[in-house]
């Protein structure tokens, strides 16, 4: 299967009709490039398994692949690159952030040198065979997100990667509409789009709006303070450390993750504070009321820091009566019993445990479009088709719906392993290619 000169294809291994493990091919003139290679968790009782998508189609035509380009760093769009590029074997290209969270992976792996990675920046243009490469600055929860503009001579798409409209990220640059709409003018043949939120009416919470809900919590709060995010989340480490200092604690990580993308925010330049965090060590040596401590585990996984906090095995410190849990964070869908044990546990221990559910102010904020940003998004961009990524059936169904109703032409609702047909004929071929999962190990 190989697109001829007048072909645009788009070929998602992984990532469609699933939330993670992020892979996709955009094939034009016999050649391919790759965004994204993520990562997916499926959370079990005795603890959790790493998925990636199978790369087999494109390895057996790695002498085709121009690059891969990776949108942003979190896991489910750069967790896997290490694992498969051995396969690959092509340059890499992703923005400063992205980059220091890659060559930490690929140190790991075994990789550091040897893996060409090249820097980009939101604005740069960039040639790779017969495709010509924009990348463009949107808001997500954690810096240097990117779309892409992949331009060729049968058509161009608007890959939109993980995205919301935030004006008032907290990190980054934020989003600029009128660039958005300058690439609308100038012709978007399709535009693959982020669906995580599609079924949510309205608009996203800004990242802004997050620092006097959890300040309010923080300040009722007698005890320390233990707030559970995603470890990946930037945005939400800023908003934590100044909502700490505001209310004259200290905060430190717990989490080997949260550790990781901290010191390569630092490193990138792009932590915005003056704050650095105390060491995990020393938490347990401070008054209680003076502690704001930040860990994985927001989702209830075993060994993670939250986790070993409950349980009592975690070296910092221990949990005790009147210490506060806040659950910075959304439940993901298959995660529920997980959590609902740990907030049994910690409740069961005295603990204070507060979520998104039982308060009202905001305590977290979506990093993906509510479909009032989609509305928006398809009025500057005015593709001729939209297929719908990145979400479940049911994000996809009403993502594709709601593209009918503001006018889009066309919609192209399909699955990992369909080959999606931009030109010169609009279409779906189903199950084009073979698609799985792999377990790999970190």
């Amino acid at each position: 299967m190989t697109p001829g000169e007048g072909d645009l294809w788009l070929l998602p291994l992984g990532g469609c009709g699933e939330i993670g493990i992020n892979m996709n091919l955009y094939g034009h003139a016999g050649r391919w490039l790759m965004v994204d290679c993520g990562i997916g968790f499926d959370r079990e009782a005795t603890g959790t398994r790493i998925f990636t998508a199978d790369s087999d189609f494109i390895a057996t035509r790695r002498d085709g692949l121009e690059a891969l380009l990776v949108t942003h760093a979190h896991e489910d769009h750069v967790g896997a690159v290490a694992w498969h590029w051995p396969k690959l074997r092509c340059p890499v290209y992703c923005t400063r952030f992205t980059a220091e969270i890659l060559q930490r992976k690929l140190v790991e792996a075994g990789l550091a040198g040897r893996v060409p990675v090249h820097v980009v920046e939101t604005g740069d243009e960039i040639s790779l065979g017969p495709f010509a490469v924009q990348w463009v600055g949107l808001t997500h929860s954690t810096p240097e997100s990117q779309a892409l503009v992949i331009r060729t001579r049968a058509g161009n798409v608007f890959h939109t990667g993980d995205w919301k409209l935030d004006a008032d990220p907290v990190v980054g640059d934020g989003f600029d509409e009128r660039a958005l709409r300058r690439l609308g003018d100038d012709g978007m043949l399709a535009m693959v789009c982020d669906s995580t939120n599609a079924t949510v009416e309205g608009r996203s919470t800004s990242e802004g709006e997050l620092g006097r809900a959890l300040l309010e919590q923080v300040l009722a709060a007698p005890r320390r303070v233990v707030v559970a995010c995603f470890g990946s989340n930037i945005a939400r480490l800023v908003t934590l450390a100044r909502t700490a200092v505001e209310a004259g604690r200290y905060p430190g990580l717990l989490g080997r993750s949260l550790e990781n993308y901290y010191r390569a925010a630092r490193a990138s330049g792009l932590w915005p504070l003056d704050t650095d965090m105390a060491q995990a060590t020393h938490l347990g040596y401070l008054p209680r009321d003076e502690v704001f401590a930040v860990a994985t585990g927001s989702q209830g996984e075993a060994g993670a820091a939250l986790y070993r906090l409950a349980q009592d095995s975690h070296p910092a410190f221990e949990l005790e009566p009147d210490d506060t849990v806040i659950f910075s964070s959304r439940v993901i869908p298959g995660n529920e019993d997980s959590l609902e044990r740990l907030y049994q546990r910690l409740k069961s221990r005295g603990v204070r445990v507060i979520t998104e559910a039982s308060t009202a102010a905001p305590i977290h904020a979506s990093g993906h479009p509510a479909r009032e940003e989609l509305r928006d998004m398809y009025g500057w961009i005015r593709p001729k088709i939209a297929v719908p990524v990145h979400g479940e059936p049911h994000h996809l169904d009403a993502h594709t719906a709601l593209a009918n109703d503001v006018g889009v032409p066309m919609q192209l609702n399909g699955r990992n392993g369909d080959l999606f047909k931009f030109a010169p004929q609009p279409g779906i071929r189903r199950a084009a290619a073979e698609v799985g999962r792999i377990e790999v190990r970190r």
